[in-house]
């Protein structure tokens, strides 16, 4: 750790990055001569131990800001264990934000949003295919990408209204017997799914 310190301190790098102004969605210049001056610099301190890899190594260049505001709003929705929509382009998209519904549309403010249990709406001309969305977590870009990931989700057709009402009854049961904080709480988070389940079927 020292010899890390040490290094940093030898090679002049600055103690925090450039501050961005909050909101903003302009992003500074690439400068693809900075890791190259900084392996350089390295060697020179430290000959004997290879260069660490920095974040740029592994990221990609964020794809600029268009000058004009798109028709379309490109999305990729993806779950642990499969890809729903892969660069899709869509009218808009409704969130089941925490905060409450959110539609985003092209040209959207870069934001980061938080999903609960709800319906997730992808909008295409005159046509809309709805998700149950348990939870997860909606990456709006400020070149009109829409990234969002989700714990699960299931296309609202597929889920059984019978089923849906049975599991709310169960976990209403669950929640009015529990005895300890950990019962409650798992209760609780059944009852609050299978009630916006409930909602999103019955519409």
């Amino acid at each position: 750790m020292f010899m890390f310190r040490q290094a940093s301190s030898l090679l002049g790098r600055p103690a925090c990055p450039t501050r961005i102004r909050a909101l903003c969605t302009e992003v500074p210049a690439a400068n693809p001569n900075a890791d190259s001056a900084f392996i350089e610099s390295w060697k020179k301190v430290i000959p004997i131990m290879d260069p660490p890899k920095t974040p740029s190594t592994y990221m990609e260049l964020r794809p600029p800001t268009p000058s004009s505001l798109p028709s379309k709003l490109t999305v990729n929705f993806v779950l642990p264990y499969s890809s729903e929509l892969s660069g899709k382009e869509v009218d808009m998209v409704m969130v089941p934000a925490t905060t409450g519904q959110m539609g985003v549309l092209p040209g959207h403010v870069a934001t980061i949003a938080e999903l609960k249990p709800g319906i997730l709406s992808v909008h295409e001309g005159s046509e809309v295919t709805k998700y149950f969305v348990s939870s997860g977590f909606a990456f709006i870009h400020a070149n009109s990408v829409a990234d969002i990931v989700a714990v699960e989700a299931f296309p609202i057709d597929q889920i059984d209204a019978s089923l849906v009402q049975k599991g709310l009854a169960e976990f209403t049961q669950k929640l009015s017997s529990a005895t300890t904080d950990l019962e409650k709480a798992e209760a609780q988070i059944g009852v609050d799914v299978h009630s916006a389940l409930n909602s999103a079927v019955t519409g």
